[in-house]
C-alpha cells in the first residue's frame, strides 16, 4: 500500500501498547508494497525498532502461524511475529489484524541484486521450505492447488467491460485503452494459460508446500547481507513449480538471466522441472495480476497513487521481453 490508511495513528499506537505491552515512542507509514489491503509502518519502542503489519479483507492466520513453525524447525530465513501478551500471533484492531515482527534494516531484492552467495541460499532455503514435513492442523489449513479458472474468467469479463462501458476517472479511462490496445496480445495469453492448464491436471504432480509469491519483492535482504523469505500471505500445497516459475519469470525486468537461474539451482539442488507446469504458472500469474489491477481500477476511484502504480504495472508486463514474451515462450510446446 502506497497511500497511508485511514486509521489514526493513536489508535494503532494503543492497541499495540495494549496487545504487546509496548511503550510505543514513535510510528512511521512506510509507502511499501502493491497490495491495498495491506499497510505496513515502522514503530519504535524504547529505541529498538519494530516492523508493524496491518491486514484487512480476508486474513488467513496461517500466514503468521507457518513462518513461525517454520523458522522453529530451523529454516533462519523466516522472521516470525512476536507474540501478543496474551499468546496470539496478531491482534485486533477494527477491520485490520494487526502483527509486529523485528525490524530488518535493509533492502528487498529488486532494489539490491543478490550476490551469487545470496542465490544459492535462496535456492537452498526454497528447497528446505518444500522439503518441509508439515503437522497435520498446519497442514490442513493451507489450501491445495485446484487451477481454478476464476482469474482467466475475470479477465474476458473486464477485457469484455472495456469495450462496453466509458469511464470518467482517469486512470480507469488508460487503462481501458490501454488493454482494447492489447487485447489480442491478452486474448492469446489466457487461450495458451487455459490450453496449458489442460495438460497440467493431467500429470501425477506431487505437492510441496509454496510461498506462492516468492518474487524479488518479497526477499529482503539486510545490511548485513542476511536473506529473508517475507509475506507469507498466500501459503500453498502445489506442485514445486508453483514457487521454481518466479526464477526466470522476469517479474519487475529482473530474474531472468542464464547466470542467476543457474546460481539458484546451484542452491536448490538438482530437481525435475516440469518446462509446461511452470509455463501455466507463468502465465496464470500476470492473468491474476491484471485482473486484480482492474478490479482496483475499474470497480474503485481509491487508491491515490496505487492506482499509477497499479496501471504502471500492468503495462509493464506487455514490454518486449518482458514477462507476456517470457511466458508465452516457456514450456516444450510454447506458442
Amino acid at each position: 500500500m502506497l497511500e497511508k490508511p485511514a486509521i489514526g495513528d493513536q489508535e494503532i499506537i494503543a492497541c499495540v501498547q495494549a496487545a504487546f505491552g509496548l511503550a510505543v515512542d514513535r510510528l512511521e507509514f512506510l509507502p511499501l508494497g502493491a497490495d491495498v489491503n495491506t499497510a505496513v509502518y515502522r514503530l519504535t519502542a524504547r529505541q529498538k525498532p519494530y516492523f508493524l503489519k496491518l491486514r484487512r479483507g480476508l486474513f488467513k492466520a496461517v500466514s503468521v502461524t507457518l513462518p513461525r513453525f517454520l523458522h522453529e524447525q530451523g529454516i533462519q530465513e523466516l522472521i516470525p511475529a512476536y507474540a501478543t501478551q496474551s499468546g496470539a500471533l496478531w491482534a485486533e484492531l477494527g477491520e485490520y489484524r494487526v502483527m509486529l515482527f523485528p525490524f530488518i534494516e535493509g533492502h528487498d531484492a529488486y532494489d539490491v541484486p543478490l550476490t551469487d552467495a545470496q542465490w544459492r541460499q535462496f535456492g537452498a532455503a526454497l528447497r528446505r521450505v518444500q522439503s518441509v514435513v508439515l503437522p497435520p492442523a498446519l497442514a490442513a489449513a493451507i489450501p491445495q492447488e485446484s487451477y481454478p479458472p476464476q482469474w482467466r474468467e475475470r479477465v474476458n469479463y473486464f477485457m469484455q467491460h472495456v469495450q462496453e462501458r466509458p469511464f470518467t476517472d482517469p486512470v480507469a479511462q488508460k487503462l481501458a485503452a490501454f488493454l482494447l490496445e492489447k487485447r489480442a496480445a491478452v486474448a492469446r495469453l489466457v487461450q495458451r494459460t487455459e490450453q496449458l492448464v489442460e495438460w497440467v491436471r493431467e500429470r501425477p504432480l506431487p505437492h510441496v508446500l509454496c510461498h506462492s509469491d516468492i518474487h524479488a519483492w518479497n526477499l529482503l535482504i539486510s545490511h548485513e547481507g542476511a536473506l529473508y523469505l517475507v509475506d507469507w500471505d498466500d501459503p500453498i500445497l502445489a506442485p514445486k513449480e508453483r514457487d521454481l516459475m518466479f526464477i526466470g519469470a522476469g517479474l519487475g525486468n529482473i530474474w531472468h538471466t542464464p547466470r542467476e537461474i543457474t546460481l539458484f539451482y546451484e542452491g536448490y539442488g538438482a530437481a525435475e522441472v516440469d518446462q509446461d507446469v511452470l509455463a501455466y504458472y507463468r502465465g496464470e500469474r500476470i492473468i491474476q495480476d491484471i485482473a486484480a489491477y482492474c478490479e482496483q481500477i475499474f470497480l474503485s476511484d481509491e487508491g491515490g497513487t496505487d492506482r499509477e502504480a497499479a496501471l504502471r504495472n500492468v503495462a509493464s508486463n506487455f514490454l518486449p521481453g518482458g514477462t507476456i514474451d517470457i511466458a508465452l515462450n516457456s514450456g516444450r510446446e510454447a506458442i
